[in-house]
């Protein structure tokens, strides 16, 4: 329960190695063309603390700022009202340990009318079999 009461769901939760030096991945993350190329068009992404963008998903346009940023390790976004992504990454042997952790899932029915629990699962889906490995192809190429 959070301080307003409210159920959360589990945070969702992917780590993969990349086989590429952190600072590509980190530019893949953190910069409008390498968020626009394997995650989704964006306006106004700058990685700035307190930056203020827009993700435009197939849902819709959705609102965003920057609320953490620590070149090349870690990147914090909200995501709406209340999703919080984070993107952690480390260096391992050349490679890349890369973290992803889409958290304030808040249980029941969303502002579109959406089950929070179905949301999720798809989001969860979205990021494993969709994201995640279009920004492998992109950082390994």
């Amino acid at each position: 329960m959070t301080a307003h009461n409210q159920e959360m769901l589990p945070d969702v939760r992917h780590m993969q190695v990349f086989n590429a030096p952190i600072q590509k991945v980190w530019d893949a993350v953190s910069t409008p063309e390498g968020i626009a190329t394997w995650f989704m068009p964006t306006s106004n992404f700058e990685a700035v603390l307190g930056n203020e963008f827009t993700l435009q998903s197939p849902y819709g346009v959705s609102p965003c700022k920057v609320r953490e940023i620590d070149p090349p390790t870690r990147l914090v976004f909200n995501w709406g009202e209340t999703w919080i992504v984070t993107f952690e990454l480390k260096e391992v042997e050349g490679k890349t340990e890369f973290t992803l952790t889409h958290a304030g899932w808040i249980a029941g029915v969303m502002d579109n009318g959406m089950e929070s629990a179905v949301a999720r699962e798809r989001m969860d889906h979205g990021w494993r079999t969709g994201v995640l490995p279009r920004l492998a192809e992109y950082v390994e190429a």
